[in-house]
C-alpha cells in the first residue's frame, strides 16, 4: 500500500505528526508547526477538516456537556469551536507541506469535509475513533479510492469489523487500523499494545498506533509488535496552549520518538477485544442520530431533520437509511437524541 510516495507496510514505520488543535489560532504558528514536524523527522502531517456545526450542535443540553475529561464542564461545541482549523487555511498549509517535503493529509468528520478535501487530491483520509461507528461517513470517503486509516478506540470487535467490511464494500482494500487508548490524556497501562499485530492478523489488513500518551515509550513498543503506522500529536510549543497541548510532542520530544522508533525494543502487551469501562464511558463521544430541527408530531423524518453527530445517546448511524421516511410518533425539539420509540 502506498501513501502518497511512501510505502506502508515494508519495514519503515510511517510516522504521522498530528496537527490538531495545536495551532493557536495563528496560521503561522500552523505553518511553523508543519516545518518542525519535518525537522523532527515525521513523515507526515495531519488535519483536522471539521466545523463545530458539521461535528455537534450548539446546544447547553446535558447530553452536550463533557464529563470525565480533561475538557470537564466544557460544552462540546465550545471545545470544537476552540479547536478547529480554519478550512481557508487548508490551501497554504497543504503548500507548505509540501514545500518542506512531508505527505499531508487530514480526518474528515463529515460528507462535505470529504467533498473539501478532494480539492488537495489527499492521498489518504483518516477516519478518528469517535467516528468509527459513523458508517455513512466511512462508506462515502472509501468511496474516494484512498487509503482508509481507521482509530479503533471506542471500538469493539463487531465496530471494527463494521468499519472495515464498509470500506472492502465500497471497493477499498487499502486499510490501516491503529490501536488507539481514547483517553486524553492516555495511561500507559491502558495501552494493551499487543493488539497491533492481532488487528493486523484478524482483519487482514495494515495495523498502527495513534498515541495519546504524554511520552515518547509507546509509539517504540508498538514499532517493534509490528506497528506500520505511528500518529502523535504535535505542538510547535507546549506554551501555545489549547485543548491538546498537555498530551502532545514539542520538536524535542518528537524527534526523541522518531529516533527511539527507528531503533525499538519489543515490549509487552495483552490482546483483549472486550471494552474497558473507560472506553465504554467514552462511547458517549461516539456518533449516533440526533433531531437537528424541531419535528412535529407526524412529520416524516428526513435529512434535514435527522443527523449522525456527537455525541452517542440516540441510535447508531447504520439505522439512518432505515428511518429516513418515517414518521415520528411525538413533538421532538432540536438536540434530542433519537431512539426508536419515537419512530412510527
Amino acid at each position: 500500500m502506498k501513501i502518497a510516495n511512501f510505502e506502508i507496510g515494508t519495514g519503515k514505520t510511517f510516522i504521522i505528526a498530528e496537527l490538531s488543535a495545536n495551532h493557536g489560532h495563528d496560521i503561522e504558528i500552523a505553518k511553523e508547526t508543519i516545518r518542525a514536524a519535518k525537522r523532527a523527522g515525521a513523515d507526515a502531517i495531519k488535519l483536522q477538516t471539521y466545523t463545530p456545526d458539521t461535528i455537534t450542535l450548539d446546544c447547553s443540553k446535558d447530553d452536550f456537556i463533557i464529563k470525565g475529561t480533561i475538557w470537564e464542564g466544557k460544552k462540546l461545541y465550545d471545545l470544537y469551536k476552540e479547536a478547529y482549523l480554519p478550512w481557508e487555511w487548508h490551501a497554504d498549509l497543504f503548500k507548505t507541506a509540501q514545500e518542506e517535503g512531508l505527505i499531508c493529509f487530514s480526518s474528515p468528520f463529515d460528507k462535505t469535509a470529504v467533498d473539501f478535501l478532494e480539492q488537495f487530491d489527499v492521498p489518504a483520509y483518516k477516519i478518528a475513533s469517535f467516528e468509527i461507528t459513523d458508517i455513512p461517513l466511512i462508506e462515502y470517503a472509501a468511496g474516494k479510492g484512498k487509503p482508509m486509516i481507521i482509530s479503533t478506540g471506542i471500538a469493539d470487535k463487531q465496530d471494527i469489523q463494521l468499519a472495515v467490511d464498509t470500506c472492502r464494500k465500497a471497493g477499498n482494500n487499502d486499510i490501516i487500523l491503529l490501536k488507539t487508548s481514547s483517553q486524553y490524556p492516555a495511561k500507559i497501562e491502558d495501552a494493551n499494545l499487543r493488539m497491533i499485530p492481532d488487528l493486523a492478523k484478524e482483519f487482514q489488513v495494515l495495523s498502527g498506533l495513534s498515541d495519546h500518551t504524554t511520552g515518547e515509550l509507546l509509539p517504540t513498543i508498538a514499532t517493534a509488535l509490528g506497528a506500520t503506522v505511528i500518529e502523535k500529536h504535535f505542538i510547535l510549543d507546549k506554551k501555545i496552549g489549547g485543548p491538546d497541548a498537555s498530551f502532545s510532542l514539542d520538536e524535542k520530544a518528537f524527534k526523541q520518538m522518531v529516533d527511539a522508533v527507528r531503533n525499538t525494543e519489543k515490549a509487552l502487551g495483552k490482546i483483549d477485544y472486550s471494552l474497558s469501562e473507560k472506553a465504554k464511558k467514552s462511547r458517549i463521544f461516539a456518533r449516533s442520530l440526533y433531531v437537528v430541527k424541531d419535528i412535529k408530531k407526524g412529520e416524516a423524518f428526513t435529512e434535514e431533520n435527522i443527523r449522525s453527530i456527537r455525541p452517542g445517546f440516540g441510535l447508531h448511524p447504520k439505522f439512518l437509511p432505515e428511518v429516513l421516511g418515517k414518521k415520528a410518533k411525538v413533538d421532538l425539539d432540536k438536540g434530542s437524541a433519537l431512539k426508536e420509540i419515537y419512530i412510527a
